[in-house]
């Protein structure tokens, strides 16, 4: 199921974690393409897009984002670990960093998550 229905680079949460990347840590997030790769091959996982994902860890009252979603959160830390463990082909430290790109788009939007984050 492909579940972007635009280039990746469009998508306002994209541009988000590009620019709290190149602000925050000094990265250039076109110097590491595979950031982009990890993030589409996890949303064609969730079958969400990227504005998907983050809106998945928010509560929406009254149609407006209002705060994060213990759930909602929860639920995708699950979804991150899933995706990081189903390369078991991967070694340990590739597919932390799988988890951790991941963790990296959804913490500059606004999503708490931490490496095997229990709630």
């Amino acid at each position: 199921m492909d579940s972007l229905k635009r280039p990746i680079e469009e998508y306002d949460s994209v541009k988000t974690w590009f620019e709290g990347l190149r602000v925050q840590s000094g990265v250039d997030p076109a110097g590491d393409p595979s950031r982009l790769k990890l993030l589409e091959e996890f949303c064609t996982f969730t079958g969400l897009d990227p504005d998907q994902v983050v809106a998945a860890c928010l509560l929406i009252k009254d149609g407006r984002e209002t705060k994060i979603s213990i759930k909602g959160r929860r639920a995708m830390a699950e979804k991150i670990a899933e995706f990081q463990a189903q390369r078991s082909d991967a070694s340990p430290g590739e597919r932390a960093r799988r988890g951790n790109a991941i963790r990296s788009f959804l913490i500059h939007n606004g999503i708490l998550l931490q490496s095997g984050m229990q709630i």
